[in-house]
């Protein structure tokens, strides 16, 4: 199976840290966001993915240059200027002819962190299949909906409407787009990856007319990691094993001085953490280094921090 892999974003809302690295890039524990993206779609059956590429593709290229993560083969699909969701899906999908293809295939925002099991999404779609679905999206609850654009479904899963950030009591619904998708090549016809163009306000609205989008409702692990919370939250909820894998919270690699403190902390390869040094809810990047007596709390540091230095709530991306 073929998934199209959305990673072209300016990961704005990251900065300074995406001014150096792309989000899907950033680590994630210790691997990137779009590593543990690749090992969970592996799961599910995914054996090529196409990585929708705009902003810096470069560092993309350079990370991968046997053009395989997590065993899935990999392909570029790089535009000449952004052509937003709808428009990248079509883009890529067409790069590598799936809409020549009689299978559908999975779509994924690159910078979600979700434990979701992909082969259930697939199953649904397969049963939606005979309903006449062109389209099965993730659906995840939120506890409060009036922060998101929110989907309104019938009980069988038939999507019915999108209401964005609504006043308490006018809507139902607290489930929201997830960002991952089943897509028939059918589908590719609303999309023809020519121009910008979105699946969220203009293809999805389209499919629900047409009675073709449906929904699959989880509570699975989801986290947007595209703002600093949430991505900090994602890498202390990795190495606590709160519903995602657990992965390792020090690299083997880095180096800890002696009467150090480092505490529901991320600290990646390479990294060199001083005498006296207090790491506490934070992510330490690879061969970042923590000068003595320095204390970083709740921040993302994939740069340096000088001695004797105090950082709290601070994104330091690197030199």
């Amino acid at each position: 199976m073929f998934a199209v892999v959305l990673v072209g974003g300016f990961g704005t809302r990251l900065r300074p840290l995406t001014n150096a690295v792309p989000k899907p890039l950033l680590p994630l524990g210790q691997r990137t966001i779009l590593e543990w993206m690749m090992v969970h779609l592996a799961r599910g059956g995914v054996t090529d993915a196409v990585l929708a590429l705009g902003f810096k593709p470069e560092p993309f290229l350079a990370a991968f240059p046997d053009r395989t993560c997590a065993g899935v083969r990999l392909h570029f699909a790089i535009e000449d200027s952004p052509l937003d969701t709808a428009g990248a899906i079509g883009f890529a999908a067409r790069s590598v002819a799936l809409h020549e293809r009689n299978e559908p295939f999975i779509v994924a925002n690159g910078d979600i962190v979700t434990d979701l099991r992909i082969a259930n999404l697939v199953a649904a779609h397969q049963r939606n299949r005979t309903d006449g679905a062109l389209a099965t999206i993730h659906l995840t609850p939120v506890a409060d909906p009036t922060q998101y654009g929110v989907v309104e479904t019938t009980p069988d899963g038939l999507v019915t409407g999108f209401v964005e950030k609504p006043a308490p009591g006018t809507t139902a619904s607290r489930h929201v787009n997830a960002g991952t998708y089943v897509l028939e090549p059918a589908s590719l016809a609303a999309m023809p990856g020519d121009g910008p163009l979105s699946i969220e306000r203009a293809t999805f609205p389209h499919f629900v007319q047409q009675r073709a989008l449906f929904a699959l409702q989880t509570n699975d692990y989801w986290l947007d990691a595209g703002r600093p919370e949430s991505y900090l939250r994602a890498n202390l909820d990795l190495i606590s094993g709160a519903r995602i894998d657990r992965d390792d919270a020090v690299h083997a690699s880095a180096v800890l001085a002696p009467e150090c403190e480092v505490r529901d902390s991320v600290v990646g390869a390479g990294a060199h953490i001083g005498k006296g040094v207090r790491v506490v809810d934070s992510v330490i990047g690879p061969r970042a280094v923590i000068g003595d007596g320095a204390v970083v709390e709740r921040s993302v540091a994939l740069g340096d921090v000088a001695a004797s230095h105090v950082v709290r709530d601070t994104l330091i991306a690197p030199a």
